[in-house]
């Protein structure tokens, strides 16, 4: 098993019944390292230096956030900022970050149907998030995987069990 960084940034987790049971699962796990960014920085003030340090310390990155206004949650923009250094992206400076594997899970009260070229926002998550994704490839890091999962305050207990299964099976590599 990878020893993993889980990064959850939720502003509104209180009304998010389902985002709740979602994250259940990384606590379960020895080898995840679950993060709530606004739980440890409520003041939003990110000690950059410690945090650069920290994630060395792993193989994998999992960001696990809600689409806030059609973008990254403020918190986690903000984590990014801070922590990415833009001296990694330096020729033969050391990057903490290279080679890392990351997993982007993203939950969305809207239908998939509302996103894309056809649909109410005329964009895509992917498209929404798409300066996440840059600054992933500018570190050098391997995307693994991007899951949305939509509607996520109207599922059942079964649907939301079903989707823990297959986040499970992605990071287990099934």
């Amino acid at each position: 098993m990878e020893n993993t960084l889980v990064l959850f940034a939720h502003p509104y987790l209180e009304h998010s019944k389902s985002n709740r049971e979602l994250i259940n699962f990384y606590v379960r796990h020895q080898h995840y390292t679950f993060r709530d960014l606004y739980e440890e920085f409520p003041d939003f003030h990110i000690p950059a230096f410690r945090e650069r340090k920290r994630i060395g310390n792993y193989d994998r990155i999992i960001f696990h956030f809600p689409l806030i206004w059609f973008g990254l949650p403020p918190l986690l923009k903000l984590w990014i900022d801070e922590v990415f250094d833009l001296k990694w992206q330096d020729e033969g400076r050391e990057n903490p970050l290279e080679g890392k594997e990351v997993v982007v899970l993203v939950t969305t009260n809207y239908q998939q149907e509302q996103f894309g070229e056809q649909g109410y926002f005329q964009y895509s998550i992917e498209e929404l998030i798409s300066g996440l994704f840059v600054v992933l490839k500018q570190n050098r890091l391997k995307l693994k995987e991007f899951l949305c999962i939509y509607d996520i305050d109207q599922m059942d207990k079964k649907e939301i069990i079903k989707h823990k299964q297959h986040f499970m099976s992605i990071l287990n590599g099934e």
